[in-house]
């Protein structure tokens, strides 16, 4: 009988390649079928058909489990498909979340909604032949987030396939275990970038002090990314030995980095921080101003109440939001009179802010 199912279903996933049937969720037709004979149509030659059935089972959770060894076989299948294919993400960033999927990358996430019936079937997946096998292995496994995939992780930092060793990078920053440390700081050196950033991310989240100092020697890299990802790291790090090459960093060329490092020493609290977000304030990015400003919120350090003052009349809403709420945390009663022109404000946000604001400074 499931076989029966085939022409439907194709006919059914065929509209999406013309880029037909916009406005109906093609994963409502696929939910109402038995787990065997998703699996069984695991292999359409339809690709967006594959992907489907992997988002279908990934609803299914634990409760699919029979359909373990359907999913790893689809996981080396890189068709790229529309990334709003199944209309669900989990997991990812918002860049991730932008480019294609593939049924694939849907096995993927399907396989991490399993549980730990899909483990160990992942881990040998890590052996596999092809480079796609072990990069979408390496993501269920971070996205399981079980302690024991840890040492196999960390093996596969030294994956000959760069794409693999920055997957594995991230799933040992999602399962957050101090043990992928000194691994993780040895591919801050590694030879591709997309690695090396992936692995400041992961040293940020694990939230490791061990990696201060490589962190702040990546903030001389010649990647601007692993510069940015390494001062966001530092924060999370919250250790105040980075301060100086922070500080440094409020020069780096590119904003992201300039942001980053304003927002860490903002974290960190430092008092040697006042001085150069003082001057982060003239940048001439408003991201960085907008961070610059809520990091001396987070300092409280009166010093920075002149020039918050003239950020309230910052072009940017976003500056003037952030220095409302700074002036709010710093409650100095000078701010009163800028804060109550601010009530009137084109900007909602900034209204707000400004009135919350005053409540904390005394102003009416």
């Amino acid at each position: 009988m499931t076989r029966r199912l085939l022409p439907c279903l194709l006919a059914l996933a065929t509209p999406l390649l013309a880029g037909q049937d916009r406005q109906a969720d093609p994963l409502a037709r696929f939910r109402g079928l038995p787990i065997g004979a998703l699996v069984e149509q695991a292999a359409s030659p339809v690709p967006e058909a594959r992907a489907l059935v992997a988002c279908a089972l990934a609803e299914r959770g634990a409760s699919a489990a029979t359909a373990i060894p359907a999913l790893v076989a689809m996981l080396g299948d890189e068709t790229p498909l529309h990334p709003a294919l199944c209309q669900a993400r989990t997991w990812l960033s918002e860049e991730d979340d932008r480019l294609p999927t593939s049924p694939g990358r849907e096995a993927a996430r399907a396989l991490a909604r399993m549980g730990p019936a899909a483990f160990d079937p992942l881990v040998a997946a890590l052996a596999h032949p092809r480079a796609a096998v072990r990069r979408h292995a390496a993501f269920a496994l971070g996205a399981l987030d079980d302690a024991r995939a840890v040492e196999p992780l960390v093996a596969h930092l030294d994956d000959p396939d760069a794409t693999v060793r920055e997957q594995a990078a991230w799933a040992l920053g999602a399962i957050d275990d101090a043990r992928a440390v000194p691994a993780l700081v040895a591919r801050l050196a590694d030879t591709v970038p997309a690695v090396r950033a992936r692995s400041a991310w992961a040293l940020g989240a694990i939230d490791d002090a061990r990696a201060t100092d490589p962190l702040t020697r990546s903030l001389a890299d010649a990647d601007a990314t692993v510069r940015a990802r390494a001062a966001w790291a530092l924060g999370a790090i919250d250790d105040a030995r980075a301060v100086p090459a922070l500080v440094r960093a409020l020069g780096d060329t590119q904003p992201a980095v300039r942001r980053h490092a304003a927002w860490a020493l903002g974290v960190i609290e430092d008092p040697r921080g006042v001085e150069p977000l003082l001057a982060s304030m003239r940048d001439p990015q408003a991201e960085v101003r907008a961070h610059a400003a809520w990091a001396l919120g987070t300092l409280e350090d009166a010093r920075a109440v002149p020039v918050l003052l003239t950020a309230l009349r910052d072009a940017q809403p976003e500056v003037r939001r952030k220095a409302a709420w700074a002036l709010g945390v710093i409650g100095d009663g000078r701010a009163s009179s800028a804060l109550t022109v601010a009530l009137h404000d084109p900007d909602r946000d900034v209204r707000r802010q400004a009135a919350w604001a005053l409540g904390h400074v005394g102003g009416r």
